[in-house]
């Protein structure tokens, strides 16, 4: 992959990833420009998607542990919850096709990232020490608490009374103006 194809994959991946949290319905789109000559396929889309939040959950969960040493799970559960308020369109792609693969391929890939993360948020909170099953239960166990407790934040919608506000200052600079 030259250098340009590199760059052109990691904008196209920013634009899915920008559709994705406006739409959030959880359908891969791949109806945005350059996503079938880029990714080629779902899988494909959808595995660039999942190393996406996994790379940016690990981030903010280094993070949470910096600032909160003491509180291992409470930093990992904080770090999931603040990755899912900045990927929210991600994260229901990701729940969605976990729930609904379209074909066995992407099942076993689902599920082996599911368990990946899994095993990362259990060693992470300090639960386990080794990635087995073990490990894959109890992050299961933590994620389920950090969904339980999720409130997530909603997105700006102007209301109809502010799109009043250009008008009224356009009115008010011409006032002024005269």
């Amino acid at each position: 992959m030259t250098w340009k194809s590199f760059h052109s994959r990691g904008e196209i991946l920013r634009d899915v990833i920008t559709t994705a949290n406006t739409r959030r319905d959880g359908i891969l789109p791949m109806d945005v420009d350059g996503v079938a000559e880029t990714f080629g396929d779902p899988l494909t889309l959808l595995g660039a998607l999942q190393l996406r939040w996994h790379t940016r959950l690990a981030g903010r969960i280094e993070r949470e542990l910096g600032q909160q040493p003491m509180d291992l799970e409470g930093s990992v559960i904080t770090a999931w919850q603040a990755t899912a308020d900045e990927l929210p369109g991600v994260l229901a792609i990701i729940d969605h096709y976990r729930a609904e693969p379209l074909d066995a391929a992407m099942a076993e890939a689902m599920a082996k990232s599911a368990d990946k993360e899994h095993v990362l948020l259990a060693m992470m909170a300090g639960r386990v020490s080794a990635p087995d099953r073990t490990a894959v239960r109890v992050g299961a166990a933590i994620e389920a608490h950090a969904r339980a407790t999720y409130r997530p934040v909603r997105p700006v919608v102007p209301s109809r009374r502010a799109s009043h506000h250009p008008r009224l200052l356009a009115r008010l600079k011409a006032a002024l103006a005269a």
